[in-house]
């Protein structure tokens, strides 16, 4: 399924009043993992009030011993600092990366902002080298735009 075939149906689970966030959001990173072949873990990480640090959010994939990140460590903690988005091609070549799985090669990072605050992030795992494009990119962020507009 193409990123624009996606779109519509993020917002259908968004606009849906019946789930609590965390459901939606779950449901979101279904229906990204089921949908697009190279995505092999989908989840969210969120800030954890004042402190300087990450808690894991609903995910899809394999179970994590990452629920906490420490803002810095790892590429999400470097996007919670930075606000930008961070593609990595091949994390074996990164020296602040948090090994979640052997298997993965390339991640994606995308924070989410909420009134200009960085809040958290959508994080993307594939077993596939130098996985994610701009389309990718640009994808991710209108996904988080509209999670912002209709979960927080």
């Amino acid at each position: 399924m193409t990123f624009e075939e996606l779109k519509p149906k993020v917002l259908d689970i968004l606009k849906r009043t019946n789930l609590l966030r965390d459901d939606k959001l779950l449901q979101i990173c279904h229906l990204l993992n089921d949908n697009i072949e190279y995505y092999d873990w989908v989840g969210f990480y969120f800030r954890n009030g004042d402190k300087e640090e990450l808690i894991l959010g609903p995910y899809v994939g394999e179970p994590t011993d990452h629920t906490v990140i420490p803002f810095g460590k790892g590429i999400c903690g470097q996007v919670a600092v930075s606000n930008q988005n961070f593609v990595v091609p091949d994390v074996s070549a990164q020296d602040n990366y948090i090994a979640c799985s052997l298997t993965v090669k390339s991640e994606i990072v995308v924070p989410l902002f909420v009134n200009g605050e960085n809040i958290g992030q959508i994080d993307i795992d594939s077993e596939v080298l130098d996985a994610f494009t701009e389309q990718d990119e640009r994808f991710l962020e209108e996904v988080n735009v509209l999670i912002a507009k209709f979960c927080f």
